[in-house]
C-alpha cells in the first residue's frame, strides 16, 4: 500500500481506532493509582503462567504455526531468528518479568525537591506517561516486556505486532490479560490489536490527546513512516549501525573476542556491530586474528585495499572478503557481514563516527585510559563503551529488566527505555496558604 493510499482512512476504521484509543485510556487513569503490591502481584502470576508447562506448549505451538508461514512467505534468516520462540526464551521473559517485578516502583518518586523562599515546598515526582502505543515487527518478546513495563510504570499498552507474529502475540497477551483480571486489574491495560489492517495502525497514530507516546520498533522503513504520519508523540530509532573501535594500545586477543560477540551471536539484532575501525598501528597483528576467530561463522568481511592485503592468503575456509564500497559504512546489516575500515589514530575514529554512527552504540577497546575517557567523553550515542561488547546496550543487560526499545533521539529518552524512561515527571508544591505578590 503506497503512502498516498495510507493517508485515506475511513470513518468506520477511525472510530474503531479512536474507541480502542478510549479503552485504553479508562484503562490508565485507576493504573497511574494502583499500588506496588497489586502490580507486583499481576506480574509474579504472569511469571507462573510463563512456566506453567501447559502454557508453554500452547505458546510454542502458536509460535510454530507464525514461524512456518514465514519460512513460506520467504522471510529472512534473522527475523525468522527474532520470530522464533523455545523453552529457553519463554524462560528468559519469565526471568525478566521477574526482574521487573523486583526493581522500585518509579510511580510517585520525589526526583529531588527543594524550598522556596516563600516557605513552600516544591517536589519533581515520577508520573505514568499514560497510554503507550507499541508497533513493533517480528519479536513476539516485545509483547511480554512491553505490557510487563507498562503495568510497573503504571501505564496503559496498546499492542500492534506484525501479522507474522499473530499466533505467539495473541498466546502471549492473553497471559497478560488473565494475569491482570486475576488481580482485579483492568484487562484493557494491556490491549493487543489483532487486526493486520494498515489503515488502522495509521488512524492508531491520528488519537492525539488519547495516546501519549508511540514506540515503533522494526525496521527503518516502518520507523519513517510512523515518524511521518504521526499526530502522537514518537521515539525514534532508525538504526542501529554500531561501531567498535580498535585503538593501538588494545588487547588484541579481548579485541577479537569482542568483535566475534558483537558481530556473530546474533547478527539481526540492533545492537550487533556493524562496522570495526582499526589502528593502523596494530591492523597487521589483528587481521589475521580477526580472519581465524570469525571464519568458523562464515562471516563476510567488507574491506578497503589497505585492510585486504594484510589478511592471510589463503583465506581460512568460510571467511568470504569483498571489497568495500561507501554504501559499507553507514549500513545496517543485520547479517553476517562486517564493514572494517583502518584509521590512522583515535581523532579519525571519533571524526568517522561522527560521520556514519546512528546515535545507538559505539565503543572503544584500548589499554590507555586517557583515550578511553576522551571517546567516551566526545562520541555522542545512547550507550558508549570501554573494553565491552556493543552487545550490552540492552534493558535487561543494564539492569532495568527489560526495554520498550532503544531510543536514538535525545527528548524524553536517550537509550533502552526501562521503567523510568516510560514516566514523566510533574510539579508538587506544598504550601501553607502563600499567595504571590
Amino acid at each position: 500500500m503506497s503512502a498516498s493510499t495510507m493517508t485515506e482512512i475511513s470513518a468506520e476504521t477511525m472510530a474503531t481506532a479512536q474507541a480502542i484509543a478510549k479503552r485504553a485510556q479508562t484503562a490508565a487513569r485507576p493504573l497511574a493509582s494502583v499500588r506496588s503490591a497489586q502490580k507486583n502481584a499481576v506480574l509474579g502470576h504472569l511469571v507462573s503462567l510463563l512456566g506453567d508447562a501447559e502454557r508453554v506448549q500452547k505458546i510454542l505451538a502458536a509460535n510454530q504455526l507464525d514461524l512456518a508461514a514465514g519460512a513460506e512467505a520467504g522471510l529472512s534468516a534473522a527475523l525468522l531468528d527474532r520470530l522464533r520462540l523455545d523453552e529457553g526464551r519463554l524462560r528468559a521473559l519469565g526471568k525478566a518479568v521477574s526482574e521487573i517485578l523486583a526493581l522500585p516502583d518509579p510511580v510517585g518518586e520525589v526526583v529531588e525537591s527543594w524550598p522556596r523562599p516563600r516557605g513552600f515546598l516544591v517536589e519533581k515526582v515520577r508520573i505514568p506517561l499514560g497510554v503507550l502505543l507499541l508497533i513493533y515487527e517480528s519479536r513476539p518478546n516485545v509483547t511480554i516486556d512491553a505490557a510487563a513495563l507498562g503495568l510497573k510504570s503504571g501505564n496503559a499498552v496498546i499492542l500492534r505486532g506484525g501479522k507474522e507474529a499473530r499466533h505467539s502475540n495473541l498466546a502471549l497477551a492473553e497471559l497478560v490479560r488473565e494475569s491482570l483480571l486475576f488481580h482485579g486489574l483492568p484487562a484493557d491495560a494491556c490491549i493487543l490489536v489483532d487486526n493486520p489492517d494498515r489503515a488502522l495502525m495509521l488512524a492508531l497514530l491520528k488519537q492525539n490527546g488519547l495516546i501519549d507516546l508511540c514506540i515503533p520498533r522494526g525496521g527503518e522503513s516502518l520507523i519513517r513512516f510512523v515518524v511521518e504520519h504521526a499526530r502522537i508523540p514518537v521515539v525514534q530509532h532508525y538504526q542501529g549501525i554500531c561501531h567498535l573501535f580498535v585503538e593501538k594500545t588494545a588487547d588484541l586477543q579481548m579485541a577479537t573476542e569482542l568483535v566475534a560477540n558483537g558481530k556473530c551471536s546474533r547478527p539481526g539484532v540492533c545492537n550487533a556491530l556493524e562496522c570495526l575501525l582499526i589502528d593502523s598501528a596494530v591492523a597487521a597483528q589483528l587481521l589475521p586474528m580477526l580472519a581465524a576467530r570469525l571464519a568458523p561463522f562464515g562471516v563476510e568481511l567488507r574491506v578497503e585495499d589497505d585492510a585486504r592485503a594484510l589478511l592471510p592468503s589463503p583465506l581460512p575456509q568460510g571467511l568470504q572478503v569483498t571489497a568495500a564500497q561507501p554504501s559499507d559504512f553507514g549500513h545496517e546489516f543485520l547479517d553476517l557481514i562486517l564493514a572494517v575500515r583502518l584509521v590512522p589514530s583515535l581523532d579519525a575514529a571519533i571524526a568517522h563516527i561522527a560521520e556514519y554512527g546512528s546515535l545507538h552504540t559505539e565503543v572503544i577497546v584500548t589499554r590507555d585510559e586517557a583515550a578511553a575517557r576522551r571517546f567516551l567523553r566526545e562520541v555522542c550515542a545512547s550507550f558508549v563503551g570501554w573494553n565491552v561488547s556493543t552487545r550490552f546496550n540492552d534493558g535487561g543487560e543494564l539492569g532495568l529488566g527489560a526495554e520498550v526499545g532503544i531510543s536514538t533521539t535525545k527528548l524524553h529518552a536517550f537509550g533502552p527505555m526501562g521503567l523510568r524512561e516510560l514516566c514523566a515527571t510533574k510539579f508538587v508544591v506544598t504550601g501553607s496558604g502563600q499567595v504571590r505578590s
